[in-house]
């Protein structure tokens, strides 16, 4: 009977030199700053991980991700989830209109979205940080999920926007992004 060789551990070393091609959108340490792309600082390595399989596998598509997933190997997605899951998210400077953000709040309150994205819509485990997301990315994220053109793992948040009216995104989005980023340590 063959033993099943032991899973590798993943190597943060390793993945911050894997990172390099991904410097030049998301930013050295994962804190992005060009609008609409997501900061990868901070996300839970699970989510980072399955993001990655589906650019690779092409169940996710995007004209800079899609080809540079499509040569990943699982250890380099490993390596590059831990890697950027052990990075400190900054804040996203976002120009935020505080009468959007108030309706946010209670839209997220109302939809539950701590429920997923936990308090403080920090994320946990395949479930995404969202505080502190770019705002235009915010807003693209959720507009794909409520016309159909980004996924998720079970179909969760492409149901879950369905209800939501283009005012609702535009003041989830604003309420999302300004939030911190991260907990104090």
């Amino acid at each position: 009977m063959a033993a099943a060789a032991p899973a590798r551990a993943a190597d943060l070393e390793a993945g911050s030199r894997k990172s390099e091609p991904c410097k030049a959108c998301h930013g050295a340490d994962g804190n992005a700053s060009i609008p609409g792309t997501p900061s990868v600082a901070g996300q839970p390595v699970y989510f980072t991980h399955w993001q990655l399989i589906k650019f690779r596998d092409g169940r996710r598509k995007d004209p800079q991700m899609t080809p540079f997933g499509a040569n990943l190997t699982d250890a380099d997605m490993a390596d590059l989830a831990a890697f950027y899951a052990a990075q400190r998210p900054t804040p996203r400077p976002a120009a935020t209109d505080p009468s959007k953000v108030a309706a946010g709040r209670e839209l997220a309150q109302q939809h539950h979205c701590v429920s997923c994205h936990r308090p403080g819509l920090v994320g946990h485990e395949q479930i995404p940080r969202l505080a502190g997301q770019d705002l235009a990315y915010l807003v693209k994220i959720l507009r794909g999920f409520k016309a159909q053109t980004a996924g998720d793992l079970d179909g969760t948040m492409t149901t879950a926007v369905q209800p939501l009216s283009e005012a609702d995104i535009e003041n989830l989005a604003h309420y999302m992004a300004s939030l911190p980023p991260a907990q104090p340590r």
